[in-house]
């Protein structure tokens, strides 16, 4: 089969498995919540290499998966609402993941023989799922609740922080230089977040609902181009290029605060709409793919290390972020934010395929890592919220805004 042949098949299947995956999810809804990323994982194994074999990954449909990822990390910074998040919440969200950080590199590097790819594993075990969490916050209608700005902020924490440690501690560089790159970043970010602040003149505000529901499309170009300008600082500066699209996110939403809210709602659901109905899936349809479950299933001591990450979850990520939560939470609020904040999958997938593609860490660990991490996506929100019982949803209303005065 030829390059194209294999690209060809590809890009028939990988949709399939995309719009199998939520019709999966709805039909098993009555039973059990099954975030919809599990099934784009586990349909990617089923036509991968390793099952089906009908599917494999060219250059293509690498390229794609790629965009994807870019997609998935920006519109992770794009969820984020600091104004809301800073003082209290924010420095103990910190605080919980510095905790969780020296544990886990620590004990990735005590499980695995070799130190440096135990530790790059321990550095998986300190992320959040942000982007699966929020929704269920936000259809509870727990998101303007303290509990709600505490799990955020945990959230938040577990995606940047992370991002952050993979520019400094897996690119190579030595700390000094790393801090410097780092502090060019910020600069360029400063700049960038300077521009976004300042009062559009009319003629913009007039050009993007001019062009809103035409062939134009002016502020989503301008979202693209934030992404686009942002990723190529950050691979120019020798940074992972996952910093630069969370950045652009936070940028972007920045950009559009200006905006009147009906036309932001339009264009956030068109970045939606290029992100989750498009890019996003692809990359984890990819991923499942690459997943390698002959190394998973022909060791029983791999396969056992899959339980093994699931706990550590729970005890590196939840732990902390649950001992360091407001006094004023209750018991199960503090169990269901630990469980929250241990859930983590999408991350997980990155750090994993980064550091399988540098050979840093072995595949079957990788393919451990990824495998607990779709079970923390499935049981520990659905514990989180029989935790806390079941809320009724508020009236649906508008996203928070952010404004440039938050800032």
């Amino acid at each position: 089969m030829t390059a194209d042949d294999v690209d060809a098949v590809a890009l028939v299947l990988i949709p399939a498995c995309a719009v199998a995956a939520p019709l999966l999810a709805d039909r098993l809804q009555r039973w059990l919540a099954v975030p919809t990323v599990v099934f784009e994982i586990v349909l990617g194994v089923l036509i991968g290499p390793d099952v089906l074999g009908w599917a494999e990954v060219g250059d293509l449909v690498d390229a794609l998966s790629q965009f994807g990822l870019a997609m998935l990390m920006f519109l992770a910074g794009y969820e984020i609402d600091f104004a809301r998040l800073r003082g209290g919440p924010l420095k103990r969200a910190v605080g919980a993941w510095l905790v969780t950080l020296t544990v886990a590199l620590g004990a990735g590097a005590l499980i695995n023989r070799d130190a440096l790819s135990g530790a790059f594993a321990g550095l998986a075990l300190t992320t959040t799922a942000l982007g699966t969490i929020l929704p269920i916050l936000r259809d509870s209608g727990t998101l303007p609740t303290p509990f709600g700005s505490m799990t955020m902020a945990t959230g938040a924490v577990g995606e940047f922080g992370p991002i952050i440690a993979i520019a400094v501690l897996l690119s190579g560089n030595t700390p000094v230089r790393s801090a410097v790159i780092l502090g060019a970043f910020a600069v360029i970010t400063a700049v960038a977040v300077s521009y976004a602040r300042r009062p559009r003149p009319d003629f913009v505000t007039r050009l993007i609902r001019r062009t809103l529901r035409t062939s134009g499309q002016f502020a989503v170009r301008t979202v693209i181009l934030v992404l686009a300008v942002m990723v190529g600082a950050a691979i120019w500066l020798s940074l992972d290029m996952l910093l630069g699209a969370f950045t652009a996110g936070i940028v972007s939403r920045l950009l559009l605060s200006g905006v009147p809210e009906a036309e932001e709602e339009v264009i956030e659901a068109k970045l939606e709409g290029i992100g989750f109905g498009f890019l996003v899936p692809i990359f984890f349809v990819v991923s499942g793919m690459n997943f390698d479950l002959d190394a998973l299933l022909s060791d029983p001591g791999t396969l056992l290390l899959v339980p093994v990450f699931l706990l550590l979850l729970a005890a590196l990520r939840g732990v902390p972020a649950a001992l360091l939560a407001p006094p004023e939470l209750g018991g199960r609020d503090r169990v269901a934010l630990g469980l929250f904040g241990a859930t983590a999958l999408p991350l997980v997938v990155v750090i994993t395929t980064i550091e399988v593609e540098a050979e840093r860490l072995p595949s079957s660990t990788a393919a451990a890592l990824v495998g607990a991490g779709m079970l923390s996506v499935l049981l520990f929100p659905l514990l989180a919220q029989r935790l806390r019982g079941q809320t009724q949803p508020p009236p649906r209303e508008g996203r928070p805004r952010v404004t440039a005065e938050s800032w």
